[in-house]
């Protein structure tokens, strides 16, 4: 009977012993497979601080799984999106941005490490880097000398500068003769021009860009007179070209060139067709008289039934206080 309670005892102790040594293991399994895990990043970097040159930046971790127990940091120049990015020297969590990053944005690429690993996360783009120095600011127009004659040719000056610019580049630009409405001139990118037969009829003016360790800064001078033919115009009814069309949305856009030989504002008439669609008729005046020639846009909202797929022709006259009519002249789409 002793015997038997001895060895029941025994049972009992080994299988005690034998619960314990299991949830020993079990622990050391579960503490092991704990860390056995490189850091996951949960939240990415963030940086703070002003995007200007003599500010400093600072990185800020983010939010990480698996402990991290170090951070390392490197910091990257990229272009204005954000992308295209060069990594840099810079180890630090801070960095204080230098005039060669102007025009950039910053990121900042961190690195937690644990004793199983290390993870790279990025932060997103700062705003971009602006400079601290002084501005380029035009303090007296871009002036040009010469004669605005077919044949002749204009010299621009730069204008007056704050902020001791280095560099100077050059815009020609053709403008109307009744209104403002300035398009570049296809690669006159000099400081000089020679008018030419286009520019009949147009004002003409310069865009100077002032350019200094990334700061740029641009000022127009004011347009010249009309400019003149070689010879005098004499006709005795009005002549009228078209000289460019365009479509922004449903509005269409109408460049044209009337020459006269009398200096008095005249009618622009306009017709609109479509083939089994009434037409339409429209009336515009110069405002400014051609001298004897000059540039005009004109632009509209054709009429509902014009618009939408198919064939959309427009005619134009000029008609002067006499009477007399230019003869007609037709541009034709088919819109989509």
């Amino acid at each position: 009977m002793r015997k038997t309670r001895k060895t029941t005892r025994t049972a009992a102790l080994l299988g005690l012993l034998a619960s314990a040594a299991l949830v020993a293991l079990t622990s050391v399994a579960t503490t092991t497979a704990a860390t056995q895990a490189a850091p996951a990043n949960v939240d990415p970097p963030t940086i703070t601080g002003t995007a200007t040159v003599g500010e400093v930046l600072t990185a800020h971790n983010g939010t990480w799984d698996n402990s991290p127990t170090d951070f390392r940091y490197r910091w990257l120049r990229c272009n204005s999106s954000g992308s295209g990015c060069l990594l840099l020297a810079a180890d630090g969590q801070t960095y204080r941005l230098g005039q060669v990053d102007v025009g950039h944005t910053m990121r900042v690429r961190v690195t937690a490490i644990n004793a199983d690993g290390a993870t790279n996360a990025r932060s997103q783009p700062s705003d971009i880097v602006a400079s601290n120095a002084a501005p380029l600011t035009n303090t007296a127009r871009p002036t040009i000398t010469g004669t605005p004659r077919v044949g002749e040719e204009l010299m621009a000056s730069q204008g007056t500068w704050t902020g001791n610019p280095t560099s100077f580049s050059f815009q020609w630009q053709r403008c109307d003769i009744d209104a403002v409405t300035c398009l570049d001139v296809t690669g006159a990118t000099g400081q000089s021009y020679g008018v030419r037969l286009a520019d009949l009829g147009f004002r003409l003016r310069v865009a100077v860009t002032a350019r200094k360790n990334g700061r740029s800064g641009t000022a127009t001078s004011a347009p010249t007179a009309v400019v003149q033919p070689t010879t005098p115009v004499t006709n005795k009814r009005p002549t009228l070209r078209i000289l460019g069309t365009k479509f922004l949305g449903a509005r269409i856009y109408v460049r044209m060139r009337i020459c006269d030989d009398q200096p008095r504002n005249l009618a622009i008439l306009v017709r609109e067709t479509r083939p089994g669609v009434r037409p339409a008729l429209r009336r515009f005046a110069t405002r400014v008289p051609p001298r004897p020639c000059g540039a005009y846009t004109r632009n509209w909202l054709p009429a509902q039934r014009f618009r939408g797929p198919g064939r959309y022709t427009i005619t134009l006259r000029a008609r002067d206080v006499s009477g007399f009519t230019s003869f007609p002249v037709h541009r034709t789409f088919v819109r989509r």
